[in-house]
């Protein structure tokens, strides 16, 4: 054997490098279906070093011996800019994923630069104004995580802003081969804008992952073998999904910011008075005797006896829910004792906490448990912890990227991580207490499957609204589509049969004196000058809340699967048709469930196209049926519901009760789609606790032999909360 000199040695390593081998990493395999490949030195603090334990069920999933993909073709090398990883696609394949996408769904061809933000969308934005900045991957929760067809996920557990390029880049290597094979067309294609707009210019085979500032790089490889099977395997590794609080899959109302007492009590009267359903009322910043930034301290003016308040709407079994941000005010009672455990920049002049360490979490987890929990708060809204909006309007208004933070994360590492982190230190208190909640908040990341909470936002395009109900299935997050501005009575409608079909049913009227069906226009809202319609309005808003609840039995169970099997309760429609080639890019129509598939109406149109897939469906209004396999042309009226149901679907719809308690039973009407049903499983537990952690719940199964149905239950929760009141069958 010859030795090779140092010199050599060196020279080679150089050339590899260069040449992005693969040389220096390693490979483990940390789950069932899931391996770990770690490349020079990754940051200290990970998005899933904050993660909760993986689901037993993780170990009941298929586990291959190798990975879906040639693990020892990725190539990783450092640069000057971070660490970059190549990887390869064959000419098939199609990418979802990157979190919850506002812009975009199918991402093939895309450049995503995962980076939190609360400016997402350019003409489409809440603001008035344009964002200077258009489709790039922006979002209130990006995810550096993508999902291919050919049934495997690549995820890179980083805090910092990351660049993914999914075959948007074509390297010139590939230019050189293809020269001889040039038309003449071909060579003359690009000498005008228009011909090069034409041109048949496609997306590449190359995927290449840049993480900024990075010194090596984590990757996960997530097994499938479908894109469904991915996305369970992920949520599974995640914790499992949340199960949320019954009470929280009703109809919340969210009152204006300046709202007195007297106001707040008015209207949780109004609502009980009119028998329209409604568990959660909701308070903006208003209750704070300081909000921008927030002091956590009653506004003694606008309620100067909040216990009272408290009180009575407790006795009129209301869930409320309060506003807030996690920048500390200086007149907040926890300042002074957060102050050393917090960033080096404030935000609005308050102190940002650094939630990684103990102690801020500690603090400011304790200061909540004490005087919101203990007292009955049921859930918070956590805001504008999504960093900023980097525009001229609103300029730079959250802590720089150049932030230092105690635990020794930057500002960009924080402005990733900070919305998970919020979250998740209000969820273990309430975790703590033994009290299921369900939270809003604005910002998330990775692994938050398993911490209750909705996603809202500030952007408010309809049709937006409903692609990022498809998109959030990829991402282990649940999205809040909110009904707040709405431009005509037409709008009003189509956008609460929307927040119907999602996870979180909100009407959120922060900027309007009285109901949106009494008046949409704001200016006249406030001055009390009302539609002439209104009351028929309230009977149309009162109906469709009254549908929420009626589903509320079926989305429960839809939460527990999320739970013990990691199925997203909605879902983008190639998840569960993913041979069909018409569904691919289908980001207007998504599953809520197995069984129940939405295609909204938006911006207050009456008529749109839907393509259902394989099989029977039935129009949930009418019972009218489609053959799958087609798409159709069809008309709705604004009392129409667009939910089509699967054929064979046994659909337990509950008799509609203005609340929940934890005295509450639902008398069931079971609706059986086509001459046999599929046998359903229902979720039975202790809707307020966490005590089906500890095998506290039961199942029950119902189904349909033909003639008559039964219901079996199995397991050791003995209340029930479904009486099963009667069969109807739809031929």
């Amino acid at each position: 054997m010859h030795l090779i000199s140092k010199k050599v040695f060196l020279a080679l390593f150089v050339v590899i490098l260069l040449n992005g081998s693969s040389f220096g990493q390693k490979v483990d395999k940390i789950a069932p279906g899931i391996w770990r490949i770690t490349f020079g030195t990754p940051e200290q603090h990970k998005p899933a070093d904050f993660k909760a334990a993986p689901s037993d069920a993780l170990s009941k999933l298929s586990d291959s011996k190798t990975p879906p993909i040639a693990i020892d073709e990725i190539k990783f090398r450092q640069t000057a800019k971070g660490s970059v990883a190549e990887l390869m696609m064959d000419d098939t394949e199609r990418i979802y994923g990157f979190g919850l996408q506002v812009n975009t769904f199918e991402q093939r061809g895309m450049r995503r630069e995962i980076r939190t933000s609360s400016g997402v969308k350019g003409k489409d934005a809440y603001v008035p104004h344009p964002v200077p900045f258009g489709n790039v991957g922006f979002g209130h929760a990006p995810m550096p995580f993508y999902i291919s067809s050919k049934g495997y996920g690549v995820l890179i557990n980083t805090s910092r802003y990351v660049t993914f390029y999914m075959g948007s880049q074509h390297k010139v290597e590939k230019s050189v081969k293809i020269k001889q094979s040039l038309t003449a067309e071909d060579k003359t294609a690009a000498t005008s804008p228009s011909q090069l707009y034409r041109s048949k210019y496609k997306s590449s085979n190359d995927v290449e992952i840049a993480v900024d500032g990075a010194q090596g790089m984590e990757m996960y490889i997530f097994e499938g073998p479908t894109i469904k099977n991915v996305v369970e395997r992920y949520n599974l590794f995640s914790g499992g999904g949340a199960i949320p609080p019954l009470w929280s899959l009703g109809f919340k109302y969210r009152g204006k910011s300046d709202f007195t007492y007297k106001e707040v009590l008015n209207f949780t009267k109004y609502f009980r008075d009119n028998h329209i359903p409604c568990d959660m009322f909701g308070l903006e910043p208003g209750w704070h005797s300081a909000a921008y930034s927030c002091s956590y301290t009653w506004n003694k003016k606008n309620f100067p006896n909040p216990d009272s308040v408290l009180n009575v709407m407790h006795g009129m079994n209301y869930k409320l829910n309060l506003w807030e941000h996690a920048y500390v005010h200086p007149s907040s009672p926890i300042f002074d004792s957060i102050v050393p455990f917090s960033g080096n920049y404030a935000v609005w002049q308050g102190a940002v906490p650094d939630f990684i360490t103990p102690q801020a979490r500690n603090i400011f987890g304790s200061y909540h448990k004490e005087n919101f929990l203990k007292k009955g708060i049921s859930a918070f809204k956590l805001d504008e912890c999504d960093a900023a909006y980097y525009d001229e309007a609103h300029a730079e208004w959250s802590f720089p990227d150049v932030a230092r933070f105690p635990s020794g994360v930057d500002g960009e590492q924080m402005r990733q991580l900070f919305g998970l982190l919020y979250q998740k230190v209000i969820w273990d208190e309430y975790k703590k207490e033994n009290k299921r909640t369900l939270l809003e908040v604005r910002a998330s990341h990775l692994f938050a499957a398993p911490y209750s909470a909705a996603i809202y936002s500030d952007m408010y395009d309809h049709g937006d609204y409903v692609n990022m109900i498809a998109n959030s299935g990829f991402s282990g997050v649940n999205w809040s589509p909110e009904v707040r501005e709405t431009k005509s009575e037409a709008d009003l409608i189509r956008r609460m049969q929307t927040i119907l079909m999602s996870s979180h049913m909100v009407v959120d009227c922060w900027f309007l004196k009285n109901l949106p069906w009494y008046q949409f226009d704001e200016k006249k809202n406030n001055n009390g000058e009302f539609l002439p319609n209104y009351k028929e309005l309230e009977l149309k808003a009162k109906k469709l809340i009254e549908l929420r609840m009626s589903l509320i039995p079926y989305l429960y169970a839809a939460y527990a699967k999320y739970h013990f099997e990691g199925t997203p309760p909605f879902r983008a429609v190639v998840m569960d048709y993913p041979e069909d080639k018409n569904v691919w890019k289908i980001n207007n129509q998504y599953m809520m469930g197995d069984n129940l598939m939405c295609a909204p109406y938006v911006d207050g149109k009456s008529e749109r196209e839907v393509y259902f897939p394989a099989g029977k469906w039935y129009d949930f209004n009418t019972n009218k049926t489609y053959e799958g396999g087609k798409k159709y042309k069809i008309i709705m009226t604004l009392d129409e519901l667009p939910m089509f149901v699967k054929e064979g679907t046994i659909l337990p719809l509950a008799k509609p009760v203005e609340f929940i308690t934890p005295e509450t039973t639902f008398d069931l009407t079971c609706r059986v789609y086509g001459n046999s049903g599929k046998p359903v499983r229902l979720f039975e537990d202790n809707t307020y606790a966490f005590d089906f952690e500890k095998g506290q719940f039961s199942w029950a199964d119902l189904a349909w032999n033909g003639k008559k149905g039964s219901i079996k239950r199995s397991g050791n929760y003995k209340k029930k909360l479904y009486n099963i009141t009667g069969w109807e069958t739809v031929k």
